[in-house]
């Protein structure tokens, strides 16, 4: 029977990094089963939150660079065939004062069109990309996705989604000294009265800072892809000290990732000590793939 494959891809406008993820369908007719896998994952550091949460709003520099770049993804994705995409702009973009321009411009330019969702949906959409995987798990867990702008959360309780929350604390958030500490306390005030007589708690952490702190960090149970929260106050505690040049040296770390990897670690901790987790489990997790899972889902619907 022949193979056919279907392209879809997912671009992710976060405040730190832009992503275009591009994966395939494989339908084999014989056995009846479908699979995505990843064909292209493209980052590229723009870090549009350093100017959005200084300035208010993208410079112009900035701003070119990202309408190249979708030019670029534009024919990336040509080149692959894509039959759908969705581009999606996160906590930078909202709190933009130009962001509805850009968007306006890109789409004029490139033929892109971006859509800037909220936290819950951010959150939603992480989740959903993952609820095959928490299916089998019984107990409770918060589903932790931190970025550059905002931090995104899901209470689940045996398996079942409760809450989704959403705060403005992010990495470069942090680093631009742009976090109000009523949000800290938000947040703080919420996980406790959500986690209150649940017993143990434990976290599901996603984003890029996450995998990495999980694969630097010196005692980590590899078989169940999970860190304990007491190997990452350590390593935390060995990464505050440094300069991000320094970081950069002694951990092999992009000067990208040098900076905002201490906030990250930071949220993290925070989040750890209010539920009492005693792990955080590290799936290779994110938005871009919630974006293609959700395409997907779609498309089957349809048929």
């Amino acid at each position: 029977m022949p193979t056919t494959h279907t392209c879809y891809a997912a671009i992710d406008i976060g405040s730190n990094a832009v992503r275009l993820l591009i994966k395939k369908v494989k339908e084999d007719e014989t056995v009846l089963n479908k699979r995505l896998s990843k064909v292209l994952l493209l980052r590229v550091p723009l870090r549009l939150g350093f100017d959005v949460f200084s300035l208010g709003e993208v410079s112009e520099t900035k701003a070119v660079k990202l309408r190249r770049l979708m030019k670029a993804f534009r024919q990336l994705m040509k080149i692959y065939d894509v039959t759908d995409y969705r581009a999606c702009a996160t906590s930078a973009m909202r709190d933009a004062r130009n962001g509805k321009s850009i968007i306006k411009k890109i789409l004029k330019d490139t033929g892109i069109s971006i859509e800037v969702i909220d936290g819950q949906e951010e959150a939603r959409m992480i989740y959903n990309n993952h609820i095959e995987c928490m299916a089998d798990r019984t107990g409770n867990y918060i589903y932790v996705d931190v970025g550059g702008g905002s931090t995104e959360i899901n209470l689940l309780v045996d398996g079942e989604l409760q809450h989704s929350l959403s705060y403005n604390i992010g990495t470069v958030r942090m680093l631009s000294g742009a976090v109000r500490e009523e949000v800290w306390g938000q947040m703080h005030d919420d996980l406790e009265r959500l986690t209150e007589g649940l017993g143990e708690v434990n976290i599901i952490g996603s984003g890029g800072n996450i995998n990495k702190l999980y694969r630097l960090a010196e005692k980590k149970d590899k078989k169940k892809l999970r860190l304990p929260v007491t190997s990452l106050q350590t390593l935390y505690d060995k990464l505050v000290p440094l300069t991000p040049e320094q970081r950069m040296d002694t951990f092999s770390l992009k000067a990208d990732r040098a900076d905002v990897i201490v906030p990250a670690a930071e949220i993290f901790l925070t989040i750890a000590k209010v539920v009492r987790s005693e792990y955080i489990h590290v799936p290779v997790i994110g938005l871009a793939d919630g974006i293609i899972d959700s395409l997907y889902e779609n498309k089957e619907g349809e048929n």
